[in-house]
């Protein structure tokens, strides 16, 4: 499995080619959304949605084999498309690289400039709550 760097670079590769049209960009993280794996009905609950974000962002988790694994949704195709490019980077991952990880793939594609600065505010909002739960996960199998 490719490391979270590897991916990063990936995502930086694939965005490089929509050379900064926001129009083109919104429409490709949108497209990203779609293909998000399906979110269980039952998990839409609130104690599920991640707060800080305009949007409703639902996100769960699991352990497997000593990594964190999660799943989301969003009421909206480009918060949706958002939370899938952070599942690519971070799930199946240990809490370790998790907490670790440095997001710089967000500022290199200049997401900032793309989504605004509310949608910036639920992205951190969502960067968030994905590490606290790596730091729940890492304190539970170190126990």
């Amino acid at each position: 499995m490719t490391d979270i760097k590897q991916v990063q670079e990936e995502i930086i590769d694939e965005f490089s080619i929509l050379e900064g049209d926001r129009e083109s960009t919104i429409f490709y993280i949108m497209e990203l959304g779609n293909k998000l794996a399906d979110y269980p009905e039952e998990a839409r609950l609130d104690e599920n949605l991640i707060k800080g974000c305009q949007s409703k962002v639902w996100l769960t988790t699991e352990e497997k084999d000593g990594k964190v694994v999660f799943k989301a949704d969003s009421n909206t195709d480009i918060t949706k498309g958002l939370i899938s490019l952070l599942i690519r980077v971070l799930s199946f991952r240990s809490p370790k690289e998790i907490i670790d990880a440095e997001l710089y793939f967000i500022e290199k594609i200049g997401m900032g400039n793309i989504i605004g600065s509310q949608r910036s505010n639920g992205l951190a909002a969502m960067i968030k709550q994905m590490k606290l739960y790596a730091i729940a996960y890492q304190s539970k199998l170190n126990v």
